[in-house]
C-alpha cells in the first residue's frame, strides 16, 4: 500500500444519481491501515458526495490499480480527525495557502480497500 500512498491523486467515479452515468473525479487523498481518505470541501452538497451516499458502490483508481469497492461517510470523531490529519500531512508542505479551516470542516468519506 507505500506505493499507492505516494500517489499525488486517485481517481474516484461514482454513479450519476440523476443520471445514472458514471462520473469520475481527481481528488486528493490519504491512506491508512488499508482505508483510504479524502475530503470534501462542499460536504454533502458536492455532487461527487451527494452521488456516493445515493450509492456507495464506487470505482477508484490509484497509479495502475482499479477498486469496485464501497464509500462511507465518515461519522466518528476520531476518524474524522485521522482523515484529516493525513491529508493536511500529506498536502500542506506543498500547498501555497493555509489548508487548517478545510481540514477541520471539510466532510470525510472512507473507503476500505480490499487487501
Amino acid at each position: 500500500m507505500d506505493d499507492l500512498a505516494a500517489e499525488q491523486f486517485c481517481y474516484l467515479t461514482t454513479t450519476g444519481r440523476r443520471s445514472g452515468r458514471p462520473h469520475e473525479i481527481e481528488i486528493w487523498f490519504g491512506l491508512a491501515d488499508g482505508t483510504l481518505y479524502m475530503l470534501s470541501g462542499g460536504g454533502e452538497k458536492s455532487d461527487w458526495v451527494a452521488n456516493l451516499v445515493a450509492n456507495r458502490n464506487v470505482s477508484l483508481r490509484i497509479g495502475e490499480r482499479t477498486f469496485e469497492t464501497i464509500a462511507r461517510v465518515v461519522s466518528d470523531p476520531n476518524e474524522r480527525k485521522l482523515a484529516a490529519r493525513l491529508l493536511l500531512e500529506k498536502y500542506e508542505p506543498t500547498y501555497t495557502g493555509d489548508l487548517t479551516a478545510w481540514g477541520d470542516t471539510a466532510l470525510p468519506i472512507a473507503i476500505d480497500l480490499p487487501l
